[in-house]
């Protein structure tokens, strides 16, 4: 059940990521989401007031706890209601953690060994982080051409209107912060989800036509 998740995110190719360490700005934006279409979200707890935001969420949309890169964040996120969690690493003990809890882990990488171990290690979803800093769209396709069987999520400073380009260079899935919402009221959060869902779909159904 718990892979299903996986799947959702690399469907819907764009996941937004909440950063705040105030509880109601993350209860809104991820409202303005869910109404928009998104399934499937992290939130960051960096902040341990969100742990709070995690379990009002859960009730209504599948929440990933990002982040993580303890065993006690981690049961503190599952025992708020997360549902899978990602981390800006790669390491054993994440793995182990994932498998004691029986939920999927999306690992952090940042070089092409670090994509290839965490693969190797049977990771359903690697996050590229930080994407942007790295060199962006071109760093993305430079290390699919070589591994054009990864699964990357880059994320780190993207755009929205940055994702499709992305998913063209390969990408299974794009995470956008706070450029998803920030500045933003909840009615333009809903539009701008549904404008992004609605230009990945009409990308996928003319790149099948290829």
């Amino acid at each position: 059940m718990s892979e299903n998740y996986i799947e959702i995110i690399k469907k819907a190719k764009v996941y937004p990521i909440i950063r705040t360490k105030d509880p109601a700005q993350a209860i809104e934006v991820a409202h303005a989401l869910a109404d928009g279409g998104i399934k499937v979200l992290e939130m960051n707890i960096e902040h341990p007031e969100i742990y709070s935001a995690i379990n009002e969420v859960s009730k209504f949309m599948h929440v990933c706890a990002g982040g993580i890169i303890t065993s006690m964040q981690a049961d503190a996120a599952f025992k708020s209601g997360a549902e899978l969690f990602s981390s800006p690493i790669f390491q054993m003990s994440l793995i182990k953690i994932s498998k004691n809890l029986h939920v999927p882990f999306i690992a952090g990488a940042t070089t092409a060994n670090e994509a290839y171990n965490a693969w190797k290690s049977r990771i359903p979803l690697i996050k590229l982080f930080p994407t942007a800093a790295m060199g962006g769209v071109q760093y993305v396709h430079d290390i699919l051409r070589q591994m054009p069987f990864l699964d990357l999520m880059p994320m780190g400073n993207i755009k929205l209107n940055e994702v499709v380009t992305y998913i063209k260079a390969g990408a299974s899935a794009v995470g956008v912060g706070r450029d998803f919402y920030q500045g933003f009221s909840s009615k333009e959060i809903t539009i701008r989800t549904r404008e992004i869902l609605k230009e990945i779909k009409d990308y996928s159904k003319w790149n099948n036509r290829k």
